[in-house]
């Protein structure tokens, strides 16, 4: 049994039971038998249905672009999307935080003259807890983590005479103050002991610098002290608490996201830090590959009002909404993971390159090709920006999505090993991804504008549209969409439902103590 074969037995163990029953019974026996009370009750509700309105509140969710992303990529995507089943954003999520990861380290990318800047993606999943993100990430980011380890390992010695030599000088300097102590307790001048204390300060042993890759929930510390030792790491978690809330929650929220903004710039850092004196950072590269929970991220934008949009961090991000799989996931047997296998070998080529003293990097440039397919990616984005255009309500989003194409495309340029200046036909591509996320910034902070009963009506819906797929049924018991849909307060979900009864694209069925949902059938049909 191979490792990602352990991965996925260990899987199976550590879902909740909640989660185990909606993984193997995707919908209920009431929802496919013939009980005959809930059929008569069914019969009953034929009754003309009251005008279809449209549900302002919802966007379209976009197929992910999966045919976009480089081979080596979409095979491991696709592979690994078979077996764990999980939304295939959030899948390519991983794999590009992994490549992301690993590139950035060596490679930095020019957009157009003195446009140049860092590959690093940061990439924020919306989705709730039982998604399988962590799974994702464990898939992809084996050769990181496998990298960071065998660095560990070989800077064992080298740890190992640090600490000696530390505890050899701070012992000298100990002798030296009580030496200090001592003389200034006899009345004696202690000038030569504190000139020699000065020279001793100056000889302090420097821990070596261990090269690591890979942060989970990194505190914004711990972040800025790794980053002090190695210029290249990323946050990949499947709880983003410890960037939107917990310790970050406070008054050092803004300013937490502020310096991710500048490091994902890749710009110089110094940040006091109490007691500890200052940290310089220069050419550092950051990449954030994070999943929240919705009420979680909704909370916190409510809680800082416009300050956390304001500070840009949004901006930057790769944003994906995808609808959950939950309650469609029955278990398969893993078949061999060939094409993931591939994948990881290509990120330990990457990685397996020499650092420079300085982490240097080599930078990459577009052809001729690339640059008229980005300038007009570039131009059609400002032009939608324009007042009635359609990104309008979400131009501070769309005014860094021509760079974050730049950086898919160096990226994607990168893993399939090709040299020389970015094709056209990769620079569409990265395109193609970038306008994605771009819609999915779209739908979600479109439907934070919206009332929340509206919003939340939005969420039922799809949700349903997505769990009733490929099946020959029209309803879900209100249990399962209580317990399975991302609206699961009863209150808020009674409202949800109360307002696409009014709109026309559903109804509740009763029978006896049962409950149904059932949607309209031109809402399944694809009706806006």
């Amino acid at each position: 049994m191979n490792t990602y074969q352990k991965v996925a037995a260990e899987m199976d163990r550590l879902i909740s039971e909640n989660e185990a029953l909606a993984y193997r019974l995707p919908m209920t026996p009431d929802e496919v038998t013939d009980d005959n009370e809930l059929q008569a009750a069914y019969a009953k509700s034929t009754h003309a249905w009251p005008e279809l309105q449209p549900l302002q509140a919802k966007l379209d969710t976009m197929l992910y672009p999966t045919e976009a992303l480089p081979p080596l990529i979409r095979d491991a995507v696709q592979e690994v999307q078979a077996f764990v089943q999980a939304p295939t954003a959030l899948i390519a999520l991983s794999a590009l935080s992994s490549v992301s990861l690993a590139v950035q380290t060596f490679y930095d990318v020019e957009r157009a003259k003195s446009l140049h800047g860092p590959t690093g993606l940061f990439m924020l999943a919306i989705a709730e807890s039982g998604e399988r993100k962590s799974s994702c990430d464990g898939y992809f980011s084996k050769a990181l983590r496998d990298h960071d380890a065998e660095q560990l390992e070989a800077a064992k010695p080298e740890l190992a005479a640090f600490e000696a030599s530390r505890s050899a000088w701070a012992a000298e300097k100990s002798g030296i103050e009580s030496a200090i102590k001592r003389d200034a307790k006899d009345g004696l001048d202690p000038s030569d002991l504190k000139r020699q204390l000065l020279a001793h300060q100056l000889k302090e042993p420097k821990p070596p610098k261990v090269p690591r890759l890979v942060y989970g929930d990194a505190t914004p510390e711990a972040l800025i002290d790794g980053l002090s030792s190695w210029k290249s790491g990323g946050v990949m978690s499947a709880e983003a608490g410890a960037i939107l809330g917990g310790h970050a929650m406070g008054d050092s929220a803004m300013r937490h996201l502020a310096t991710l903004n500048v490091l994902w710039s890749g710009e110089t850092i110094r940040q006091h830090r109490r007691g500890r004196g200052d940290v310089l950072i220069e050419g550092a590269r950051l990449t954030i590959g994070l999943q929240v929970q919705e009420s979680t991220l909704r909370e916190f934008i409510k809680g800082t009002g416009d300050l956390a949009r304001g500070t840009g961090f949004f901006a930057r991000c790769l944003l994906a909404w995808p609808a959950s799989t939950q309650g469609t996931r029955q278990f398969k047997q893993p078949t061999g993971f060939e094409s993931l296998n591939h994948f990881n070998g290509r990120l330990r080529q990457i990685l397996n390159r020499p650092v420079t003293a300085d982490h240097d990097k080599a930078m990459i440039h577009l052809s001729d090709g690339a640059k008229a397919v980005w300038v007009a990616y570039y131009n059609d984005t400002e032009a939608a920006l324009a007042e009635g255009g359609d990104l309008r309500d979400i131009r501070d989003i769309a005014s860094k999505t021509a760079d974050n194409a730049a950086r898919i495309a160096a990226l994607f340029h990168v893993f399939d090993g090709a040299t020389g200046a970015i094709d056209g036909i990769t620079m569409e591509n990265a395109c193609d991804v970038a306008k994605w996320h771009l819609n999915e910034s779209l739908r979600f902070f479109g439907q934070m504008s919206q009332p929340k009963n509206m919003s939340d009506a939005a969420r039922l819906e799809e949700w349903a549209l997505q769990y009733l797929r490929g099946t020959d049924t029209d309803k879900i018991s209100t249990r399962n969409a209580q317990r399975l849909s991302p609206v699961r307060d009863k209150q808020d979900i009674n409202a949800a439902l109360e307002e696409l009864t009014d709109l026309g694209r559903a109804r509740i069925i009763k029978a006896g103590r049962q409950k149904h949902i059932q949607i309209r059938r031109e809402v399944l049909e694809g009706a806006p």
